[in-house]
């Protein structure tokens, strides 16, 4: 397959986030991604966490430049860079159980109350570009929102809630 050798990915008691994976030259790596946007890089010297070579703590505007650097896609002209544009891309999962399963999107009024517009939903294997306020959600549904990063924390608590 020729990728990453081994990438994991760990919830953290609290919120957030610790990926690690081990790059090709055998150099290990961790992100610890936190709900406030906030992230901390590290880079291992060996095999062990307890032999850290580099720590960077960087806030969520920080975060989102060094990923919109290390894209790809990074120098097309024709594409917007969110960390300059002062937004966010962030993906958002609906609990299995939640209480905004089989209710339409405008019904949690996401755009209205935080400004965050929700640009796309992953469903199993199927992802559904633009849904429209008629689009019926489902638990376990991933959507895809950019806004800025108030607005995306704010949106976080809104699915979190019964409605409205």
């Amino acid at each position: 397959m020729g990728g990453v050798g081994r990438v994991g990915r760990t919830p953290l008691a609290g919120g957030g986030v610790r990926y690690e994976l081990v790059t090709r030259e055998r150099r290990r790596v961790s992100v610890v991604a936190r709900p406030d946007g906030s992230r901390t890089l590290s880079v291992y010297r060996g095999e062990h966490c307890d032999d850290t070579a580099v720590s960077l703590g960087l806030e969520g505007d920080e975060a989102a430049a060094v990923v919109d650097a290390l894209l790809p896609s990074h120098h097309s002209p024709s594409l917007l860079s969110t960390a300059e544009l002062g937004l966010v891309a962030e993906r958002i999962e609906l609990p299995s159980a939640s209480p905004w399963d089989g209710r339409v999107l405008g019904d949690t009024r996401i755009r209205t109350e935080t400004g965050v517009s929700v640009v796309a939903v992953l469903r199993r294997a199927e992802a559904i570009p633009s849904p429209g306020p008629g689009f019926r959600l489902a638990g376990g549904d991933i959507l895809i929102v950019i806004g800025t990063r108030e607005g995306v924390g704010g949106a976080v608590s809104v699915l979190g809630r019964a409605g409205p």
